[in-house]
């Protein structure tokens, strides 16, 4: 007979499991809706009898390697020179102010309606920005791109018409990668991106479920932004909170999957931690504020339930943790039980978990268009060859997201923490002596903690035989070693860059 805490302790196990396998089975539905819906997109518009005003607004903070290519890019965006205002909301403390004068100064003198708004201080962040910057801007409608964005001179072209349908508050466009090869972390986190934006976003609004804009490659009509309360800096993702109290307030929105929007993804692995941190808080921060309301509102169920999962997935990542810390004492308990039991029970919540992530990606592969940012569709195959990469580093980054959900469970808003930007845009430039660094995350150590429990809970499962395990504890042993060493690598390279400067200066 079991102790007591033995029982427990399988009991938390399977437990965990089967809620991971609950977010897994949701996953293999949006595919399902994904794919029956797919031919399911909207009408083409015709172009307006006369175009409206729309302000184009560019946030930034210390971006002195990007700054000036945005500007260019908004520059020449295809639209009514007379009806386009830019503005150029700069936070930032450094050269970059004098960067993007000297920019602006220059556009100017070629005819484009731009203005340089700077604030002394940050308050708001980016929410704070976008709102200041909204009390003089000209337009009935904005667009809003991120400093690390290039827009394709039809942007506007492409979704504006859509908002002479009167009751749409926002048009949402995809994203691209200029640098999707420049290395593993950055092949990974575009596939991770693909995933969103080919098959979530599609889902959703394809259903007639909501879904938010993403901060940067969309365009608002005003009236939306002030309906659903205006920009709030509560939460780390402003985005999000605005999108659902704009579509709870009865705004729709809509998600065009063929404009797609060049941008350029964090190649530091604490870039990229920090980004994912300040989504995932932000998205638990969100739920906590809005999910009473939504669950409350008269909305279908299945857009409730939908909303439910979209600002609590990434519980998974405690989920994840706690799985970890649990796995090898569920082995032990669970050796010599019947391999039937372990294929009834285990092996079900185990691919629901893990398999449902693999089909989910592939199936967003297949759904790339053709492009020198993305992979064909004939291409997926290649693709393919990533996912183990993948699996690895969603185990690998559960520490770091774990912590931000815990935060933001208790804490509302916080600092937002930028993700440097280095233009980086093809394999082979070099970013690690540029000026930007993102805070190195303390977590290192912990990760490293687990990549060598993973190896002791491998070579003990050779040795038991427990071969269905090795599989399972192999991707938790890539996933935390590949982020322990992304992280600590690169603070032996900045020891050295620095020894090597103190041994030059004179």
């Amino acid at each position: 007979m079991r102790q007591p805490w033995a029982t427990a302790l399988l009991g938390s196990y399977y437990l965990i499991l089967g809620i991971l396998a609950f977010y897994g089975v949701h996953r293999l539905l949006l595919v399902v809706d994904f794919l029956r819906t797919r031919k399911r997109a909207p009408a083409c518009p015709a172009a307006p009898a006369e175009w409206p005003v729309v302000t184009v607004q560019l946030p930034l903070y210390n971006e002195m390697y990007v700054a000036s290519r945005l500007i260019d890019a908004v520059a020449v965006l295809d639209y009514p020179r007379d009806r386009l205002e830019i503005q150029v909301l700069d936070d930032s403390t450094d050269e970059t102010c004098q960067i993007v004068a000297a920019k602006i100064a220059e556009k100017r003198r070629e005819g484009v309606d731009i203005v340089h708004l700077h604030r002394a201080d940050r308050a708001g962040f980016k929410a704070g920005a976008l709102a200041a910057g909204l009390e003089v801007a000209k337009g009935e409608f904005l667009a809003i791109f991120d400093a690390d964005f290039v827009p394709r001179p039809d942007f506007l072209r492409a979704t504006v018409p859509h908002f002479a349908d009167l009751g749409l508050g926002m048009v949402q466009g995809s994203w691209s990668h200029i640098n999707r090869g420049f290395s593993l972390l950055t092949r990974v986190e575009a596939i991770l991106l693909d995933g969103h934006f080919q098959i979530e976003h599609a889902a959703r609004n394809r259903t007639g479920c909501f879904f938010n804009f993403n901060g940067t490659a969309g365009i608002w009509r005003r009236e939306a932004i002030l309906g659903g309360g205006g920009w709030r800096h509560d939460t780390l993702t402003e985005d999000l909170d605005l999108s659902y109290r704009a579509q709870l307030a009865g705004w729709r929105f809509l998600y065009l999957p063929e404009v797609d929007v060049p941008s350029e993804l964090p190649v530091d692995v604490q870039g990229f931690k920090s980004q994912q941190y300040r989504w995932a808080k932000g998205s638990i921060q969100t739920g906590r504020k809005l999910l009473g309301s939504i669950l409350g509102a008269r909305l279908p169920w299945r857009a409730k339930i939908e909303a439910f999962v979209h600002l609590t997935n990434n519980a998974s990542y405690v989920l994840m943790v706690g799985i970890a810390l649990l796995i090898f004492p569920a082995m032990v308990l669970r050796r010599g039980s019947p391999i039937s039991v372990l294929a009834v029970v285990d092996l079900p919540l185990f691919l629901f978990a893990t398999l449902s992530v693999v089909v989910f990606y592939l199936v967003s592969q297949a759904a790339l268009p053709a492009g020198p940012e993305g992979a064909s569709p004939a291409g997926w195959r290649r693709q393919a060859r990533y996912l183990p990469a993948l699996l690895g580093m969603g185990i690998g980054l559960s520490l770091n997201n774990a912590r931000a959900v815990i935060s933001g469970l208790f804490q509302s808003g916080g600092t937002f923490h930028r993700t440097p930007k280095y233009q980086i845009e093809r394999a082979g430039q070099e970013w690690r002596h540029k000026t930007y660094r993102a805070g190195a995350s303390r977590l290192w150590w912990l990760e490293g903690v687990f990549a060598l429990y993973f190896l002791g809970c491998t070579l003990w499962a050779l040795y038991a035989s427990m071969w269905m395990s090795i599989p399972f504890l192999y991707l938790f042993l890539q996933g935390f070693s590949y982020m322990f060493l992304l992280s600590v690598l690169p603070r032996f390279g900045r020891r050295r860059e620095k020894r090597l400067l103190a041994v030059a200066e004179p």
